[in-house]
């Protein structure tokens, strides 16, 4: 039996890799430092830029939940000033706080995917909007004044709020009882929507959400996240898009034939 969309109220949203294209983005900003690795780097010489782009997201990745963890109230953008440092330390390059402050301060500028914007205009005639973002407040503002323009959510819950990141059980917990708070709604009319499989699918199941829906976004491409079967057992899905704009398209479908 097809997965019904037209029961869920509330689409309850990951950014950053469902919305915005972070890996793009965080590729561009570490880019420069290949222009400054030292002689005695000598692993990265022999490397393709795939193997290299791999490399350092695999880094941005370790590095970002080793220090999410460590400090669950810092804001997110000096988590990134953190990782920064990190990762030009493991380079051998020396960089300021001037460079580190700039990489923090440069979510407003990581891209949105081809279909995000046009999605989620489609998809407000059907559901509340809500993203659940390890965001913080004033870096999330820049992505809705730049790649996310043109979108109104219904509700923004972001990690600055909560006092931890995804996926710990408290931001789930905050999103449920806030979407009850806020609209009304119940955790069983909560549709979570999301690219990442560790951080929102399997603490959906986890914490007792109704089946969740994964935009893949090529998963099997990316050199950061688990992959599906990782997490086998783990994960309740009701439905898989490849982008959410198939996910409108379907769900445009769904709400027409249930008239």
């Amino acid at each position: 039996m097809a997965f019904d969309l037209t029961k869920s109220k509330v689409l309850t949203f990951d950014v950053y890799a469902t919305l915005i294209d972070w890996e793009t983005g965080i590729f561009k900003q570490l880019a420069p430092l290949l222009g400054r690795l030292p002689p005695e780097a000598e692993y990265f010489w022999g490397l393709k830029l795939r193997e290299i782009k791999t490399w350092l997201l695999k880094a941005f990745g370790s590095a970002e939940r080793k220090f999410q963890t460590e400090n669950p109230t810092m804001v997110y953008s000096k988590i990134l000033e953190k990782v920064f440092k990190a990762i030009a330390s493991e380079l051998g390059i020396d960089i300021t706080e001037e460079e580190a402050t700039a990489f923090g301060g440069g979510i407003g500028s990581w891209p949105a995917f081809p279909d995000t914007v046009d999605a989620l205009n489609r998809l407000q005639r059907f559901y509340k909007l809500v993203p659940l973002s390890n965001c913080d407040r004033a870096s999330f503002n820049n992505t809705l004044a730049g790649p996310l323009r043109g979108v109104t959510f219904d509700a923004i819950y972001l990690a600055e709020d909560i006092g931890s990141y995804k996926p710990a059980r408290s931001n789930f917990d905050y999103m449920a009882a806030h979407v009850e708070r806020d609209f009304g709604f119940a955790k069983s009319d909560i549709l979570h929507t999301a690219q990442s499989l560790s951080h929102d699918h399997v603490p959906a199941m986890e914490f007792g959400f109704p089946p969740s829906v994964w935009i893949s976004r090529g998963a099997d491409e990316h050199s950061m996240g688990l992959r599906l079967a990782d997490v086998e057992g783990r994960v309740n899905l009701g439905a898989t898009y490849s982008t959410l704009g198939e996910m409108a398209d379907a769900a445009e479908k769904a709400f027409g034939a249930s008239k």
